[in-house]
């Protein structure tokens, strides 16, 4: 039975972090957000939700300066005030801004959202599992190693969800009439528009696919529904 203890504390730990994440994360948003209204904007939100077939895509400004958009898990779309202050200084682009809206949008179709923070807290619970265990056998460093372990796991599912939304948007783009060139030139500008103070790219950025990358993919996607339509 002491040999499950680990484990079993792991689960509990697991399932306690998910609902304190989710509570945490929607009293943020609730806190420091409100609903966005731009009209040069709206006509493409419009066109998204008329691609979509649904009344309205709402999109919410998160308060706050770094440059990002998120998709909550209760289904919400925000874009940060640092991002939206980008589109009015004209850095960039309504068409660009409609992509990271798409983009969040398959985030949210995809379960993405809601099975990251759940993702979140299992990491936390593997990472407290494999220290407990690890360190029995190798002292000293085995945090260290499942430290690494779950960064690694972490990094690997963050982008396999980008390239699913990436492909999600620029379908759903595609549909809209808006098309993937503004998401293609979003991400040839994305590290400059996320750069800080001294050049810094922020954290979450280093878990996303190169911008490159993206591209090339979205090319492939291309190229496939081509061949497909002729």
């Amino acid at each position: 039975m002491f040999k499950f203890t680990p484990i079993l504390l792991a689960i509990l730990y697991a399932l306690a972090m998910y609902r304190f994440s989710v509570w945490r994360t929607t009293r943020e948003l609730d806190a420091r957000s409100t609903e966005l209204a731009d009209p040069n904007l709206k006509a493409m939100t419009d066109r998204l939700a008329r691609a979509l077939d649904i009344p309205r895509v709402r999109v919410h400004i998160y308060e706050i300066d770094p440059v990002n958009g998120l998709a909550a898990p209760d289904g919400r779309i925000f874009i940060t005030r640092g991002f939206y202050r980008k589109f009015q200084t004209g850095e960039v682009t309504a068409g660009e801004m409609a992509s990271v809206i798409a983009h969040e949008l398959g985030h949210v179709a995809l379960g993405h959202s809601r099975r990251r923070m759940i993702d979140f807290s299992g990491q936390n619970a593997l990472r407290t599992a494999m220290a407990m265990l690890l360190s029995r056998f190798l002292p000293g460093v085995g945090v260290w190693i499942a430290n690494m372990l779950t960064t690694l796991l972490a990094a690997r599912l963050s982008r396999g969800d980008e390239y699913e939304a990436d492909a999600y948007a620029a379908a759903l783009l595609t549909k809209a009439g808006i098309g993937t060139a503004s998401q293609k030139s979003l991400f040839t500008k994305l590290e400059a528009l996320t750069s800080g103070a001294g050049g810094a790219m922020p954290a979450w950025l280093l878990s996303h696919p190169k911008a490159p990358e993206r591209i090339a993919a979205i090319e492939r996607l291309e190229s496939r529904w081509q061949r497909t339509v002729t």
